[in-house]
C-alpha cells in the first residue's frame, strides 16, 4: 500500500505541504532535520512554511510512514520507512542512513530486560553508528596519504 492509501485510509487528506515533505524525503540521501526539508522546499519553489513542515512531520511519524533516527551530538532527523520492522546504521562520516531488518533477534534481550527491571517493554529504538564503505576508503586514503607525506 503506498503512503497516500495508507494516509487516505487512516482518515486524512492527501495534502500539497504532505506530498511535498515526503517527495523531499523519498529523494534524500540521508536523514533529514525539519529545517532542511523547509530549505529543500523553498529551493525547489514551494510555498511551504516551517510549521507546516513540522505538523506533516508529526502526523508522518504518528502513521509510521517515516521515522527518527539520532546523530550523536543528540539531535534527530527524519527517513522514510519501509514495510516491516527495521533498525538504522548512520554513517558517521557523511550520515547516510540505511536500513536493516530485525525484531526477532532482540526477543532473548527483551526477555531478560523485562526480568531484570520489571518493566513490561512494548517499544524499543536500536540504532548503530559506524562508517560506511566509502568512508572507510576516504580514511584509509586519508591515513596512507598522511603517513607518506608526514
Amino acid at each position: 500500500m503506498s503512503w497516500q492509501e495508507q494516509l487516505v485510509g487512516a482518515g486524512y487528506r492527501l495534502t500539497r505541504p504532505r506530498s511535498i515533505v515526503m517527495e523531499i524525503l523519498s529523494n534524500a540521501k540521508a536523514p533529514l532535520v525539519p529545517s532542511a526539508i523547509f530549505k529543500k522546499a523553498q529551493r525547489d519553489g514551494h510555498s511551504l512554511g516551517l510549521v507546516s513542515v513540522y505538523r506533516t512531520l508529526a502526523l508522518l511519524l504518528k502513521l509510521g510512514l517515516v521515522t527518527l533516527v539520532h546523530f550523536s551530538e543528540g539531535c534527530h532527523a527524519y527517513v522514510l520507512v519501509s514495510p516491516g520492522h527495521h533498525h538504522h546504521i548512520l554513517c558517521a562520516g557523511c550520515g547516510k542512513a540505511i536500513e536493516f531488518s530485525g525484531a526477532e533477534d532482540l526477543d532473548a534481550l527483551t526477555t531478560r530486560v523485562q526480568q531484570e527491571t520489571g518493566y513490561l517493554i512494548n517499544d524499543h529504538l536500536l540504532q548503530f553508528y559506524g562508517l560506511c564503505p566509502a568512508c572507510q576508503q576516504a580514511a584509509i586514503k586519508e591515513v596512507e596519504w598522511l603517513s607518506k607525506n608526514i
